[in-house]
């Protein structure tokens, strides 16, 4: 049975106005306390891959309704205006989507069966990249580009198993595809060499990679029955130029039960996050840096969109540096919007070089004051010459002291 998680959501038409909660029963913030009307129910947890004997994901009965906790963290509300992903393309190389979406519908496309989605993992990625909210859905979860493309790559089998050879031939057809942002959901403790040669593809076309920096959760050991040792680093996170993620919940922090890997590029919101499934337009919730992961190559978009002269090294530089620090930074799509970073290439036009116009040559200025000089020492000595020559003719030219 497909694992549930409580919350809390309201009952009401999905036409009625927003509910003052939260979409996880986890500590509230400013957004209002529960009402008292507000009956607990449970929406279906996401899952990564499944059993061989498990059903595909069924579609949910549930809607949630309020505002997600990571509408506010991430404040998409300011961002929106400035830009909605529109004319990207962002490449979801995961367990498939679902082409006809709640909120996707006619802005999927898929390579090969990868429009299939039995797990419901991808189409959950993919709705946190991109979904669009109708008016009528009220003020239930969206996507951070809800204007973007989404390109369906499989990486993964049907029932969501990855492996390294499979990922990185999804990296190089994403790249093929013409996406600008490949979403990578899986993080591999093996295949350095085949995700990094992949990864260098993606970069060589302009593509920016991103990808969770290690998996949503560890596998249990056999043998002991606890959890296995995180390794020190996971593909193609590890790759160079990959922008890799971590997550944190509504109370600022990670899961306790999440793997530690140091190394980080970024943090996004991952933990008690809510969107769509792969039938019907009920929501569903889930946990992990994958969905973290989901969220930062949304924000790319955006700024791929709004500044699309920018390469893929400089949208991850721009990401990075303009997030809230912290350690490791957090994902900040509204600064990444507006930081004017020193040294940024190609974000906009760049000013045309001054024109310094000819010296005036100094020729007919020299001319002028000697004319002007001339004609100023003549009047003197014409009015010298006036008050002068009486005053001799008087005194027949004689000096001034003579007697005779």
């Amino acid at each position: 049975m497909r694992a549930m998680r409580r919350v809390r959501i309201s009952r009401r038409p999905r036409t009625s106005a927003l509910a003052a909660v939260l979409l996880v029963a986890l500590p509230l913030t400013a957004a209002g306390a529960v009402p008292a009307a507000a009956d607990p129910v449970e929406l279906p947890v996401v899952r990564s891959a499944l059993e061989a004997d498990e059903p595909c994901a069924g579609a949910s009965a549930e809607h949630a309704e309020a505002e997600p906790w990571t509408h506010g963290a991430l404040g998409m509300a300011r961002a929106r205006p400035l830009s909605q992903g529109a004319g990207t393309t962002v490449a979801v190389v995961d367990t498939g989507v679902a082409e006809d979406a709640s909120g996707l519908s006619g802005r999927v496309s898929a390579l090969g069966d990868a429009g299939q989605d039995c797990v419901g993992h991808g189409t959950f990625a993919a709705g946190l990249i991109a979904a669009a909210r109708e008016e009528s859905e009220g003020e239930g979860p969206a996507g951070l580009a809800p204007q973007a493309r989404i390109l369906a790559v499989r990486g993964a089998d049907e029932r969501g198993v990855a492996t390294a050879d499979g990922v990185a031939a999804g990296i190089r057809e994403a790249a093929d595809g013409g996406a600008s942002v490949i979403y990578v959901a899986r993080a591999l403790p093996t295949g350095k060499a085949v995700l990094t040669d992949a990864v260098a593809y993606a970069k060589g076309k302009d593509a920016l990679v991103v990808a969770p920096l290690a998996p949503d959760s560890m596998p249990r050991d056999r043998s002991t029955g606890g959890t296995v040792t995180p390794e020190p680093w996971y593909w193609p996170a590890a790759a160079p130029g990959v922008l890799a993620v971590t997550d944190y919940g509504p109370d600022g922090k990670r899961p306790t039960n999440a793997p530690v890997v140091p190394g980080a590029d970024l943090a996004a919101p991952g933990d008690a996050v809510v969107s769509v499934g792969p039938k019907g337009d009920g929501h569903f919730i889930g946990s992990g840096a994958s969905l973290a992961a989901a969220n930062v190559a949304g924000a790319a978009a955006l700024v791929r969109a709004r500044y699309p002269r920018m390469t893929a090294a400089e949208v991850s530089r721009q990401l990075t540096e303009a997030a809230y620090p912290a350690a490791p930074p957090r994902l900040d799509p509204y600064a990444a919007l507006t930081a004017l970073l020193a040294a940024r290439q190609g974000a906009t036009p760049r000013p045309e070089a001054a024109v310094v116009p000819p010296m005036v040559s100094s020729e007919p200025r020299t001319r002028a004051l000697v004319v002007g000089g001339v004609g100023g020492a003549v009047v003197l000595l014409v009015a010298a010459g006036a008050a002068v020559i009486p005053r001799g003719r008087a005194r027949g030219w004689r000096p001034a002291d003579s007697r005779g």
